[in-house]
């Protein structure tokens, strides 16, 4: 359905066009270049948001080799920021900027606050809402109550999960709205004691997604021969992403298939643990760490090179990269765990795994047995991923907006929250 229609189902677009004053100011302790699943949401939602009429602004953290007046023009507003101990990737505003927002966003007039991220950027945002007397919102991207022990490992994972809880339960409870990409994600929060409305939005795929890379290409560049069966891994090499147990996995499934390569598209803190891991499993040879790929180029391109996307974790909150891949025609072997569970379950294009390497090995095998089923997956994966169209989600969130811009606490927060999408 094109944009406009959705629109005309929601209201949405009669309402931007007799009112384009709406003026969203999400705010984010991560963008772009830092490459993640919350960076690619914010930008899919600006870009899709603004087809409506909504304008969005971004606020984020300025980064070294940012070029912050080109950022200017795009409506990103960078903030000073600062390096974070023991992560090289991220960056953390300064608090002396985030105290002066309001003398610098004095000349913008906003109608709604959406943070991003429950770092600087929900206390800065939800505190520039209050000041101005709008609604603040947030989309609750990371399921943390399975992330911190990776990077805290002296305290208790019981003491960890107890105080990632009473975080989000303390910061969703002192918003207008919680967006959240999933259903199982939603049904989390209200187990965490979260009383404010819960509304599933998932990032949706705009269209360029669809379009498919030279997988020869890419073969070539890293010596992969034609012959060679290619099972993928694309997103942060972080601990939380389980790709330890595709390395275990593949070590497996490489005796049955010795012509097996696992890719690795994605860096972070836990790669050199991972190539660690590697070489003492001895699959050195069966495993290509290629690093970030830009998207509209070397990542086309290795997603076409893939003959399955194999996929571990066990956090995510949508499994936005699932959806990326099936989008060009991979079908996918992943865990159907927690948000990633509505993408893998329906069985159209995708396969849930069984949660032990000895299994998950043997499910890959069979599938790199049977050619004729590839195919057919290739198929319904494009068909399914094409129902979670981008166009669709941001009509969706901007029905949101206008909704809590006329009666902030409208949504009964215990009643079902539909998937929709």
């Amino acid at each position: 359905m094109s944009v406009a229609g959705i629109a005309g189902i929601t209201g949405i677009a009669g309402d931007a066009r007799r009112n384009r004053r709406m003026h969203v100011l999400m705010v984010s302790d991560v963008y772009f270049p830092r490459i993640n699943g919350v960076s690619t949401s914010i930008q899919t939602f600006h870009t899709t948001l603004a087809r409506l009429g909504v304008h969005v602004t971004i606020m984020a953290p300025d980064y070294p080799g940012t070029d912050n007046e080109a950022d200017a023009d795009a409506g990103i507003v960078r903030l000073p920021s600062r390096a974070v101990p023991l992560d090289p990737e991220d960056r953390l505003m300064r608090w002396s900027s985030l105290a002066d927002l309001d003398r610098r966003l004095a000349g913008a007039d906003y109608d709604l606050v959406h943070v991003q991220t429950p770092f600087a950027a929900h206390y800065a945002g939800l505190r520039l809402a209050k000041a101005r007397g709008i609604p603040c919102i947030a989309t609750y991207h990371t399921h943390f109550e399975e992330y911190l022990f990776h990077y805290i490992r002296f305290l208790p994972r019981a003491a960890l999960r107890y105080a990632a809880r009473g975080l989000a339960r303390h910061q969703c409870n002192a918003l207008d709205a919680i967006v959240v990409p999933s259903q199982p994600m939603a049904a989390t929060l209200r187990d965490y004691g979260i009383t404010r409305p819960l509304h599933v939005i998932a990032t949706g795929l705009p269209e360029s997604q669809f379009l498919r890379g030279d997988g020869k290409r890419f073969r070539q560049a890293w010596g992969i021969a034609p012959e060679h069966k290619v099972a993928l891994f694309v997103g942060r090499a972080a601990f939380e992403k389980n790709i330890g147990f595709l390395l275990e996995m593949t070590a497996l499934a490489r005796r049955q298939r010795p012509n097996l390569i696992l890719v690795i598209a994605g860096e972070g803190p836990a790669l050199p643990a991972l190539r660690r891991q590697a070489a003492a499993l001895r699959i050195e040879d069966h495993v290509r760490f290629v690093g970030y790929l830009p998207r509209d180029g070397g990542l086309r391109d290795c997603y076409a090179a893939a003959d399955v996307f194999t996929f571990a974790s066990l956090t995510e909150t949508q499994g936005l990269v699932l959806l990326e891949a099936m989008a060009i025609g991979l079908p996918v072997l992943a865990i159907p765990a927690l948000g990633a569970a509505e993408i893998i379950n329906p069985a159209r294009g995708a396969i849930p795994a069984a949660e032990t390497a000895e299994d998950f090995a043997d499910q890959l095998v069979a599938l790199l047995n049977r050619p004729t089923k590839l195919l057919a997956m290739a198929d319904a994966a494009i068909a399914f991923a094409r129902e979670w169209d981008a166009a669709t989600q941001g009509a969706r969130l901007a029905a949101l907006y206008s909704q809590l811009l006329r009666a902030p606490l409208a949504v009964d927060c215990q009643q079902p929250v539909p998937v929709g999408r």
